[in-house]
């Protein structure tokens, strides 16, 4: 790394301002959230123009992941030929209220219309009001037609298929999928680096100014996946959650004071969910953690994470 041991990266959060968003970020993990504002998102690991993490900690405080990423890619990739842009986008949201219903393209519906960046992500319930659900896949039978002549007569979302969610739950959301997260929700995303979402039903809703936020109706229909129902994108809890072509996620086991070896081999991002506690290694100073951290482990790192309480985390591997 230049001269310099490997550690793990922390980084400074990217808030943005949604108008479904609340204080929940900085109720339940601390986050130092800007005042007077509804947060929405909180951007842990981001390599877009839209938003670029900052390394928090260490040598490489205040240089962009980006940067740090190109410039040192083997140390921490444990690979040469390392895209350009870093392959994973990772958020904590916190929905007070409903989303729009979007959907986000595939790469060949995006080389069809020749604009936009893919996106498949997954959403892991952290927090759930009783009763939350969230929106994913049509209910059976929809078509494009259908669909298309209930967004003009305003009954789009009686087509959506609700599904009730809990916490402990990942589900998954490839490209193509019509979604929405319902309120209540606190959940921690892992995406591809895309920020292309086409709105195509915003529940009547305006923003401060009085005014509908856009609609990107023709985009939507053509992304769309009209094929997809809940049944075909199945929730899981345990283990591994996701395997996709994109990343994978792993559900690390709830531990009391205990360790988990990271040894090298791959770049990994871990999400602490609960607990916390601090990195360890010979070469490297120590490094703590929380609940609501991300660490980016480089690949040629050799350590460990120490847990001193009660800890959840997710493993990302790409």
């Amino acid at each position: 790394m230049g001269g310099m041991d490997v550690y793990p990266l922390k980084s400074v959060p990217v808030f943005k301002p949604r108008i479904w968003g609340g204080r929940r970020l900085a109720e339940v993990f601390g986050k130092e959230l800007p005042p007077d504002q509804k947060i929405g998102e909180s951007w842990e690991i981001a390599d877009l123009p839209e938003g670029q993490s900052r390394i928090a900690n260490g040598p490489l405080a205040g240089q962009t992941l980006g940067e740090v990423v190109r410039r040192h890619a083997e140390d921490i990739t444990g690979v040469r030929d390392f895209p350009p842009q870093f392959p994973l986008l990772i958020k904590l949201l916190d929905a007070q209220e409903v989303l729009s219903v979007q959907v986000h393209p595939d790469p060949e519906t995006c080389r069809r219309m020749g604009k936009g960046d893919p996106k498949t992500e997954c959403w892991y319930i952290i927090q759930a009001e009783p009763g939350a659900v969230i929106y994913k896949g049509f209910k059976k039978g929809v078509t494009r037609e259908r669909f298309a002549r209930a967004i003009e007569d305003g009954t789009a979302a009686d087509l959506l298929a609700a599904v009730a969610v809990r916490p402990g739950e990942c589900h998954f959301i490839p490209a193509g999928t019509v979604h929405s997260l319902g309120a209540g929700l606190l959940i921690a995303e892992v995406q591809t680096p895309s920020d292309t979402t086409y709105r195509v039903f915003d529940w009547n809703r305006v923003d401060d100014s009085g005014r509908p936020r856009p609609l990107h109706i023709a985009e939507a229909l053509e992304s769309i996946h009209f094929d997809v129902t809940p049944d075909k994108l199945p929730v899981t809890t345990v283990g591994r959650l996701v395997d996709c072509e994109y990343f994978k996620v792993d559900k690390g086991p709830q531990t009391r004071r205990g360790e988990l070896l990271l040894g090298r081999g791959c770049l990994r991002v871990l999400i602490f969910l609960t607990g916390g506690g601090t990195t360890l290694s010979r070469k490297a100073e120590p490094v703590p953690f929380q609940a609501g951290d991300c660490l980016l482990i480089p690949a040629t790192f050799a350590g460990a994470a120490q847990f001193t309480q009660d800890t959840e985390y997710l493993t990302v591997t790409i």
